[in-house]
């Protein structure tokens, strides 16, 4: 009788096994589940390889997708050359090899110029952007002097990060500590939280934290910047066709006033004042 039993309790679990395989696979095949979709790389589409938590240039919008003001660009580009854009999220640690595989055809992200101007094929720079250091209101932190012996975070591999081992390596040399995170996000709740005293980061990313959320007010930027960058395009070194037809595209969208029309929907972040106008 246990044989039987035991035997019995088997098949039941094997077909359970089956049963749940089965389904996980439609459940997948319908677009649900945790399975990223593979997408062919293609003339008809456009991979936008871009940092997720990089507001607002690009970023969650709390729906399961994707927005910002470089999306929007790369949308509208891809609508007037009847492309389908595809939102990408990469690890930023990642990007030079997604891009040289294929895997995306460009990186559209508040990607700075400055010191990669040989690494890859750039459009011309559309954002003049500024590097600053955001503290809290009541810190007693008015400028970069006052960050004398303080603990001051930025994004790994950021532009920030480069001006302070950089051009301001001297002002980095005053800070008690220096520490590189993984995302502009986990600074800003380091920085609420007192586990460090300020994050140097984009302006654009600086503004929408100092303006979002629930606790508008506790948090200030510096009216002293690090330093400034250019934003562009970038593609894999040699892909001048696709490079020529985005960029052809874009000069257009500045002309007939495209451009600015998306900026104005991120004024809070300071986007209509950082265009470069053509």
């Amino acid at each position: 009788m246990n044989k039987k039993i035991g035997f019995i309790l088997a098949l039941v679990l094997i077909a359970f096994l089956v049963m749940g395989t089965a389904s996980a696979g439609l459940f997948d095949f319908l677009g649900g589940g945790n399975s990223t979709a593979k997408v062919t790389n293609n003339d008809s589409n456009l991979i936008v390889g871009f940092d997720a938590e990089f507001p607002p240039y690009g970023f969650s919008d709390g729906k399961g997708g994707y927005q910002g003001f470089d999306l929007d660009l790369a949308q509208e580009v891809c609508n007037r050359n009847n492309w389908t854009l595809v939102k990408q999220p990469i690890d930023w640690d990642a990007k030079d090899a997604e891009l040289n595989s294929g895997t995306i055809d460009c990186i559209w992200n508040g990607f700075t110029i400055n010191g990669r101007e040989n690494d890859y094929t750039w459009s011309e720079p559309y954002i003049d952007n500024k590097q600053v250091v955001v503290v809290k209101a009541d810190s007693g932190i008015n400028s970069l002097a006052d960050l004398k012996g303080k603990t001051v975070e930025t994004q790994k591999d950021s532009s920030a990060l480069a001006a302070l081992k950089g051009d301001n390596k001297t002002l980095a040399d005053t800070f008690a500590k220096l520490v590189e995170v993984a995302d502009y996000n986990t600074g800003i709740m380091d920085l609420k939280s007192g586990a460090c005293d300020a994050v140097a980061l984009d302006i654009g990313v600086a503004q929408y934290q100092v303006n979002s959320g629930n606790d508008t007010g506790s948090l200030k930027i510096l009216n002293d910047s690090i330093s400034s960058e250019q934003y562009g395009i970038g593609f894999k070194k040699g892909n001048t066709d696709l490079k020529d037809q985005v960029q052809k595209t874009l000069d257009e969208m500045f002309k007939d006033g495209t451009v600015a029309k998306i900026a104005e929907n991120y004024t809070t972040y300071g986007v209509p004042g950082s265009l470069i106008q053509k």
